[in-house]
C-alpha cells in the first residue's frame, strides 16, 4: 500500500531489518495454521468474484444508467455499514465461526436471488439481503488476528490477501466462460443466470466448509467483560488507532470508487464484453497472487508495516494517474500493474498496523468499525465515480480515486516521518 522505494528500505527501518526475516520453516508453519480459514476465504471469494465484473453489465442490461450501478453498490454498502459493527461485537461475544456461518447463508440466498431477478427492484432486494447478513471481512481479519502473534500478522494478512486474489484468478474466468457459453446457446437471460447460480453454489460449499472444517478461534471466559461502545469510543480517540483508521478510510474511498466503475470503464473505453472484463480481472488476480506470496512477505520482513503500506499506496496513486491514458489493451497495463502492486502491499500492512494497536478484547468491534468505514466508502464513492464516468467519460473516471489515495499517502507519510523522528529520539536518548 504505499510509496516509492525512495522513503522505504534502507533509509527508514522501524522495527524490522534484513536479519529479522522469517525462516521458510516458520512461514510454512504459519501457512499450515491458517490453512482452514484460507480455504474458506478462497472458496468464498471464488464465488464473489464470479459476479463482480458481471454485475454492472447485468444492471445496465435492464436499461439502467451508470448512476444506478453506483446506487446499487451504495445500497449494498449501506446495509453492511449497519451490520458490520454489530457482527463484529457478536463475534467477540460468541465466536467468529457462528458469525461467518450467518454471513454465508445470507450470501447464498442473495446470489441465488440475482439469478432469478427479473427487474431492477429484485436486484436491489438481493443485494440488501446479502449486505445485511454480511460480516465476512472484519470477522475473517479478527479470526486471523486471534491465531497469529503480532510480529507475524503482516505475513498472515498477506496469505489471506493471496487467498482472496487466488479466488479472483479463477472466479472471473469461470464466470466469464459460463456467461459466454450460456449467452451463445440460450440467450442473455441464461447467460447472466448461470454465473450467479454458480456463485450461490460455491457460497453453499463455503458454508459447509465453515461448519465442518473451520475450528473456532475464540473461546471466551464467561466472566470476562465484553467491550462496550464506550470502549470503542476511547479506542478511536487513542492516538495510535485513529490515524490508522483515517488512513484506511481514505484508501478505501479510492478502492470503492475504482471497483464501482472499472467494468463500465472497460466497456466504454475499450468496448469490452462482460466475459472480456472477467478475463482481465482474472489476469489482475493472478499477478496479485504472485506479489502477495513472493514479494509482500519479503518486504514486510525487511521494513515496517508503515513503510510497506506507504509503498503500496504510492503505487496505487501512480495507477490511478495512468487511467486517462487507457485507450487500448497495452495502455491499460500500467494502471492494472500499479494497482495490483498497491493492493498487495497496502492492505496487509494497514491491517497489521491496526490489529497490533487494538486491545485483544476489542479486536472484533474495532475491526467492525474499520469495516463500517469501508462501507461508508462504498456508499459515498460509487455514485460519485459513476457520475463522473457518465458525464466526463472514461478518461476522468479515476480522478476521485486518485485524490483519495493521495490523501491516504499523505497521512501515511506524515505518520512515517513522525515515527521515524520518535525512533531517532529514543535512540539518541539511549
Amino acid at each position: 500500500m504505499r510509496i516509492l522505494r525512495r522513503l522505504a528500505f534502507g533509509e527508514i527501518s522501524l522495527g524490522r531489518t534484513a536479519g529479522a526475516a522469517e525462516s521458510p520453516v516458520r512461514a510454512m508453519q504459519l501457512f499450515s495454521r491458517l490453512l482452514p480459514i484460507l480455504g474458506v476465504t478462497f472458496v468464498d471469494i471464488l464465488g464473489f468474484s464470479i459476479i463482480l465484473p458481471i454485475l454492472p453489465y447485468f444492471i445496465t442490461h435492464f436499461g439502467a444508467s451508470d448512476v444506478v450501478v453506483g446506487l446499487l453498490f451504495s445500497t449494498f454498502a449501506g446495509c453492511q455499514l449497519l451490520a458490520g459493527p454489530i457482527w463484529g461485537r457478536v463475534s467477540d461475544k460468541i465466536g467468529r465461526k457462528s458469525v461467518l456461518i450467518v454471513s454465508q447463508i445470507g450470501a447464498t440466498i442473495g446470489w441465488a436471488m440475482l439469478a432469478f431477478a427479473g427487474n431492477i427492484f429484485w436486484v436491489f432486494v438481493a443485494r440488501i439481503v446479502e449486505g445485511v447478513s454480511g460480516g465476512n471481512i472484519s470477522v475473517t481479519n479478527s479470526y486471523v488476528a486471534d491465531l497469529v502473534e503480532p510480529k507475524q500478522r503482516t505475513r498472515a494478512f498477506a496469505y489471506v490477501q493471496a487467498a482472496f486474489s487466488a479466488g479472483i484468478v479463477f472466479g472471473p474466468a469461470f464466470g466469464g466462460f459460463l456467461m459466454k457459453s450460456f449467452t451463445q446457446s440460450h440467450g442473455a437471460a441464461a447467460g447472466f443466470a448461470a454465473p450467479f447460480l454458480a456463485a450461490a453454489a460455491l457460497q453453499f460449499v463455503t458454508l459447509l466448509l465453515t461448519i465442518f472444517m473451520l475450528p473456532e478461534s475464540r473461546h471466551r471466559d464467561k466472566t470476562q467483560a465484553i467491550s462496550t461502545l464506550a470502549d470503542v469510543g476511547h479506542s478511536l480517540a487513542d492516538k495510535r488507532i485513529a490515524p490508522i483508521l483515517w488512513q484506511m478510510w481514505a484508501y478505501s474511498l479510492a478502492l470503492y470508487g475504482w471497483f464501482a466503475i472499472y467494468s463500465l470503464m472497460f466497456k466504454e473505453a475499450l468496448g469490452f464484453t462482460p466475459w472480456q472484463a472477467s478475463y482481465v480481472f482474472s489476469g489482475f488476480g493472478a499477478f496479485s497472487v504472485l506479489l502477495q506470496i513472493f514479494v509482500v512477505g519479503q518486504i514486510s520482513d525487511r521494513t515496517s508495516d508503515r513503510v510497506c503500506s506507504n509503498i503500496g499506496i504510492a503505487c496505487s496513486v501512480a495507477g490511478f494517474a495512468c487511467v486517462p491514458l487507457i485507450h487500448s489493451l497495452p495502455t491499460m497495463l500500467p494502471t492494472m500493474v500499479f494497482f495490483a502492486i498497491g493492493m498487495a502491499l497496502s492492505r496487509p500492512g494497514l491491517n497489521s498496523l491496526l490489529t497490533n494497536a487494538i486491545p485483544d478484547d476489542q479486536r472484533g468491534v474495532i475491526l467492525g468499525v474499520g469495516s463500517s468505514l469501508d462501507n461508508v466508502s462504498g456508499i459515498v464513492m460509487p455514485p460519485i465515480s459513476t457520475s463522473v464516468l457518465g458525464r466526463f467519460g472514461p478518461g476522468w473516471s479515476g480522478v476521485a480515486s486518485l485524490g483519495c489515495s493521495a490523501i491516504a499517502l499523505a497521512i501515511g507519510l506524515a505518520r512515517q516521518a513522525r515515527e521515524h523522528a520518535q525512533a531517532s529520539t529514543a535512540t539518541a536518548g539511549d
